[in-house]
């Protein structure tokens, strides 16, 4: 390799373990080359090592970079490194470090301090490590750490001390908690603004405490500007929630949220903020709550949420309106049809619409009395006629949340309290369903398919009534009717199978084939492979096509793609070894895809070739073998002193041997019986 630089530095690459190399270099200048140098010791490429730490044992490094502007964050961890060649122990050690980029490697760092190498045997616990902040704040600060390598000969430990130190010369340490605890976080209060501070952490066992941590890099308690903390409220909809706004945020940025700094939790993320929701909060959901960035851990903040915030955060959600029939009456001219008490906090301001099942009425004071105080709504007909029959809805909104109450005004007939609707099932059924309230024993309930009476299933003591497709077909688009009836009138619900909302059935019906498909399986036969997936149904809306090694399989000679009412399949003909591969099923159902593969090589596919090449030599010789095509007369009329010809016809490949046999003896040819075989 002869290549020119312009640096006395230059990084190798792609060299092989276990070999070893020599290196020469020459200078050039704008007259000519110098001679080589004389040829480098031989350098060998074996496994990294490195010395001073416990050996046979796999460790992972994190660097960061540390100057006059600030630290850096942390860098990634580096892959398993194992330690071996050390000593028996009682041996010094230091450790440098080098700094390389693409241009080549740096100088070295300074020499550590001398490491001694020994096992511990101490009934004390280890020193705990990586010591982490979190949370600075002008007067606290958290700090997590990791547990000691080591639990000592009285292990296991039992919990942590947490020592702290102003300035970066003191050497005198308090201890921060009381007691021990257990865990490997504390949130050190107390702190003094602008003052900067060391911590270390001590690990406790049965036998006492052990030797304290490294002490760590020294932090400044203070507030950075635009720091935010988790809020918590209660949204729209009546939930508690959790909200973290973050103001030095990039691309890569990602919220990072745990709870009790252990479980990772999914939150609902914005463009600079991230809110964590619960749709049902419990006691279970108390606890410490935490998030950060991705890419800058000092951009945190954390809550504890307690019973307290539980208990009235509920009571706020569940502020939504009360609404309470009244009961009607005559009043005037008119009849009260309905009425409605609204029970409320003082703070609530509210507004209340009625609704009909055909119309809107928009409160007016002229038709509708609405009083605040008592919460009574009252609406005033001046006359009852068929077309005042409906549902009437009282809403109420309080800012936050809305409740309604609906009053039905009917001649006490049988009506529907759920109209017609319609769902599919896993199982790929097609439901249409209804219920109907206020029946008798006399009411009936009929279902018709475009003017044409249907049966369906009615359940008079609950009012459901269902009609259940098994599969789904064409004819199932149309106009669909349901007509509840008695002596006191009759109710009727319609439901229109029709352009969008039959394409929707359609979609989701798709959907639901597509997951119930099975896994590809292989079927060999005598003219080659099929491969088939089984499904509940398949229908033609529902999008599929075949891929081999990515590439789509059309209508070929040698594939040919199909499909029955239960199996999609893609048959390939006289296989080869350029078959060998993965297959794959695309079903589309106008919305999402589903896929379904097999790989169909290595013993797999040779398995199945050989099952094809066996079946395809038995149907050939099936084919081959010698039979008789045309055989002889069941009867046949013997002339005295006259000549008898008896002639059959068989095939075969090769061209049969042919016996005769005359009461299961076999006739020879000669004298007065002769043989003749013609092909």
């Amino acid at each position: 390799m002869d290549i020119t630089v312009g640096s006395p530095r230059f990084p190798m690459f792609n060299l092989q373990k276990g070999k070893s190399y020599c290196f020469r270099v020459r200078s050039v200048i704008k007259f000519g080359v110098s001679e080589s140098s004389e040829p480098s010791l031989p350098i060998s490429l074996g496994q990294p090592q490195v010395h001073g730490l416990k050996s046979k044992k796999e460790y992972v490094f994190r660097v960061k970079s540390v100057g006059r502007a600030g630290n850096s964050t942390y860098s990634n961890e580096s892959p398993p490194i194992l330690v071996c060649n050390l000593d028996g122990g009682g041996q010094y050690y230091q450790f440098r470090v080098f700094a390389a980029n693409v241009v080549g490697v740096g100088k070295p760092s300074e020499p550590s301090e001398a490491f001694l190498c020994e096992e511990w045997t101490m009934p004390e616990p280890g020193c705990p490590y990586d010591l982490e902040f979190r949370e600075v704040r002008h007067n606290s600060l958290v700090v997590l750490w990791a547990v000691p390598l080591y639990e000592g000969q009285q292990g296991p430990i039992t919990g942590y001390l947490v020592e702290l130190s102003e300035g970066d010369q003191s050497q005198s340490w308090t201890a921060v908690n009381e007691k021990p605890i257990a865990d490997t976080v504390f949130k050190v209060s107390g702190l003094q603004s602008g003052q900067t501070y060391r911590l270390r952490v001590c690990a406790f066992n049965k036998a006492g405490m052990g030797i304290p941590s490294l002490p760590s890099e020294l932090i400044r308690a203070q507030t950075q500007p635009d720091t935010r903390d988790i809020e918590i409220g209660v949204d729209n909809d009546g939930f508690i929630f959790l909200a973290f706004e973050a103001t030095e945020i990039t691309e890569k940025s990602t919220f990072v949220w745990s709870k009790n700094y252990k479980e990772a939790i999914e939150a609902t993320i914005g463009t600079a903020m991230s809110i964590l929701t619960f749709t049902n909060a419990t006691k279970e959901d108390l606890g410490l709550y935490t998030v950060e960035m991705s890419d800058n851990s000092d951009i945190s903040s954390s809550f504890t949420f307690a019973a307290e915030d539980l208990e009235r955060l509920t009571e706020l959600g569940s502020d939504s309106p009360a609404l309470q029939v009244a009961g009607g009456g005559v009043r005037g001219k008119g009849a009260c049809v309905s009425g409605c008490r609204l029970r409320a906090r003082a703070t609530l301001q509210s507004s209340a619409s009625f609704s009909t099942t055909e119309r809107s009425l928009v409160l007016q004071p002229i038709k509708i009395n609405f009083d605040k105080a008592s919460g009574l709504i009252e609406i005033l007909f001046d006359q009852l006629s068929k077309e005042d029959e409906g549902s009437y809805t009282a809403q109420l909104c309080d800012g936050r949340a809305k409740n309604q109450f609906t009053q039905v005004l009917v001649d006490e007939r049988p009506y529907f309290l759920e109209f017609l609707s319609w769902t599919v099932t896993e199982d790929c059924e097609f439901i249409i369903k209804c219920k109907v309230t206020n029946v008798s024993k006399d009411t009936t309930l009929k279902w018709f398919k475009d003017g044409v009476e249907t049966p369906a299933v009615y359940d008079q003591q609950t009012g459901v009534s269902t009609m259940t497709v098994q599969q789904v077909t064409k004819k199932e688009a149309g106009h669909c009717k349901a007509v509840a009836s008695d002596g006191r009138g009759q109710d009727v619900s319609t439901l229109e199978l029709l352009h969008e909302e039959y394409d929707k059935l359609l979609q989701l019906l798709s959907k639901q084939c597509a997951l119930s498909a099975g896994p590809v399986r292989i079927q060999c036969t005598a003219v080659g492979f099929k491969l088939y997936c089984s499904l509940k149904y398949y229908i033609s809306y529902m999008k599929t096509s075949w891929h081999f090694k990515e590439s789509r399989i059309g209508q070929l000679e040698r594939c040919k793609p199909g499909s029955s009412m239960q199996k999609l399949r893609v048959e390939v003909f006289a296989p080869t070894e350029n078959d060998k591969g993965k297959y794959t099923l695309e079903m589309f159902d106008d919305q999402e895809k589903h896929t379904r593969s097999l790989g169909l090589s290595g013993q797999a596919f040779a398995d199945a070739l050989l099952k094809y090449q066996r079946l395809k030599q038995v149907t050939v010789a099936a084919k081959n073998r010698a039979k008789v095509t045309k055989g002889l007369p069941d009867v046949v009329a013997i002339m005295e002193s006259k000549s008898l010809c008896l002639t059959c016809f068989a095939d075969g490949d090769h061209a049969p041997e042919m016996f005769w046999l005359r009461n299961d003896k076999g006739i020879a040819s000669g004298g007065p019986v002769q043989h003749r075989q013609r092909e």
